[in-house]
């Protein structure tokens, strides 16, 4: 570690704009799990992210200058909101880049501190490529949101505040991670004093470049992120970023889309405090940590590290929360299609709550019911399908099946007659208009359409389920199709789900 690190932090100029953030005891969270969670409110700054720390810091320590000149930025959310505050403190002129599938809602809040937009790209990275050739044009200072030491030592400071207010044991630090900003400031800080305390970063599941590039020992650049968690989803960490975390960061958890929603639901039964997705993953990640080690009565400390988020994410985040804690299951069960078979079946279920009943006639034999219960934990749900199973229903656990939450379950209708060569796929986009558009005329127009499925989910980006009817000579014409289209996507035709009820 390089020794002016601990320096750097204490010299760092944030609190000309950021407060020292309150650390808050989870009671409830905390007695669930057996463990005391502490939250950084990070999300009570004035721009509701951490962000601001590193972005002033870099900027609080350029020449005059360099600030009459102006900077420049590329940041989809809470870094060009960091930046644009900064600007307006210093009184310093800020461009920020932002790719065009940017809401409305965050460039409006960008404008509203001054700054000057451009809009450019479909992704981050392409704002980023863009925002770096502008500022070697226009002799700006270029302001990384995460790969320079000054921005480093910024976000370094909440490491510095934490081992301030709390100063008995403490078990494990657990950080979000995108870029790599955040977790090697705080590591910089806490493994020069407290060595013991171990600092853990969590990623998305679909978006673990950190992860990834310590485990080969040096940075991976993924392919495509997931996009649920965005204040993260980025393809390829910091180069410092990746130095530090490679000597002081202790391990990365990774936790799926169904664990950041029950994490945010877990912050606001606490605080009633709403945290963006990535601004819970911390959380997320301890849950995951404390059911792996099975520890006990430790400090844990996690970080709220945003909570700049559309209200219509809302939507698929409380539906997700409860798969997300193990409190709802996701079953298929197929009844014979006979009088009294249905009420029977519903007889099975007891008094069980049932969140979601989706029933259609298959055949003269049999008939397929989708239904949603909610449970006390994973081993009641396991238990209800062993009990359906004795009495001679056949019972499959959609629970883990993402397509069944995120599509079958809205589209439950029965098989299709006369298609032919059907196959499945899901696909991921920014959602913007003109990205369906897009989709469709990429497609070869003798492909004929034979289900398709969009539900807005308010978040920015959409999800698709399509079927098509693609002769198997064409394959190879398909698979073109999907590389050229640019989407994530999977192949979904041999889900099970899929074959139960739609296929």
């Amino acid at each position: 570690m390089k020794k002016d690190y601990l320096e750097k932090i204490l010299a760092s100029r944030v609190y000309d704009v950021a407060e020292e953030s309150s650390l808050d005891f989870l009671p409830n969270l905390s007695a669930r799990v057996r463990n005391q969670l502490l939250l950084k409110r990070e999300d009570m700054q004035q721009i509701f992210s951490f962000k601001l720390r590193g972005a002033y810091n870099k900027m609080a320590g350029l020449s005059p200058a360099k600030l009459r000149r102006g900077v420049a930025a590329a940041s989809a959310g809470n870094h060009a909101q960091g930046v644009a505050l900064a600007a307006q403190k210093l009184n310093c002129q800020a461009t920020i880049v932002m790719p065009i599938t940017t809401p409305q809602i965050k460039i409006q809040a960008v404008k509203a501190r001054g700054a000057r937009i451009l809009l450019h790209g479909e992704s981050y990275d392409d704002a980023y490529v863009y925002a770096r050739k502008f500022a070697i044009q226009k002799n700006l200072t270029f302001v990384h949101p995460y790969d320079d030491p000054d921005v480093i030592a910024g976000q370094g400071t909440i490491g510095m505040e934490i081992l301030h207010q709390y100063t008995d044991p403490i078990h494990a630090i657990f950080v979000p991670v995108g870029g790599g900003g955040l977790i090697a400031g705080i590591a910089s800080y806490v493994k020069k004093l407290r060595p013991e305390i171990k600092i853990i970063g969590v990623e998305p599941i679909d978006a673990d470049a950190m992860h990834r590039s310590l485990k080969e020992g040096r940075r991976i650049k993924l392919d495509q992120v997931g996009l649920f968690a965005d204040g993260v989803a980025l393809k390829q960490v910091g180069k410092e970023n990746f130095r530090i975390c490679l000597e002081l960061v202790d391990e990365i958890i990774l936790v799926d889309t169904d664990a950041i929603c029950a994490a945010i639901k877990d912050v606001f039964e606490d605080t009633r405090a709403i945290l963006e997705p990535s601004g819970a993953l911390s959380i997320a990640g301890a849950k995951a940590y404390v059911q792996r080690e099975k520890i006990r009565n430790k400090t844990l400390v996690t970080i709220a590290t945003g909570a700049n988020m559309n209200f219509d994410r809302l939507r698929h985040i409380s539906e997700r929360a409860e798969l997300g804690e193990q409190r709802e299951a996701i079953i298929s069960v197929t009844i014979p299609e006979k009088p009294g078979s249905f009420k029977k079946f519903c007889a099975l279920l007891g008094m069980k709550s049932i969140t979601e009943f989706n029933y259609r006639y298959a055949n003269p034999k049999e008939a397929h019911v989708f239904v949603g219960i909610s449970i006390r934990n994973r081993d009641e749900g396991l238990k209800l399908i062993k009990s359906l199973e004795k009495k001679g229903l056949r019972t499959l656990d959609l629970s883990d099946n993402e397509m069944a939450k995120l599509h079958v379950r809205h589209l439950v209708g029965g098989h299709a007659n006369g298609v032919k060569n059907e196959i499945l796929y899901r696909f991921e986009f920014p959602d913007r208009p003109g990205a369906l558009i897009k989709f469709l005329n990429s497609m070869n127009h003798h492909w004929n359409i034979s289900l398709f499925h969009y539900r807005n989910h308010g978040a920015d980006y959409g999800r698709v389920l399509v079927g098509m009817e693609v002769p198997p000579k064409e394959q190879d014409d398909f698979k073109i199709f999907l590389d050229l289209l640019g989407y994530r996507y999977w192949d979904e035709s041999e889900n099970p789900a899929y074959k139960m009820f739609l296929g």
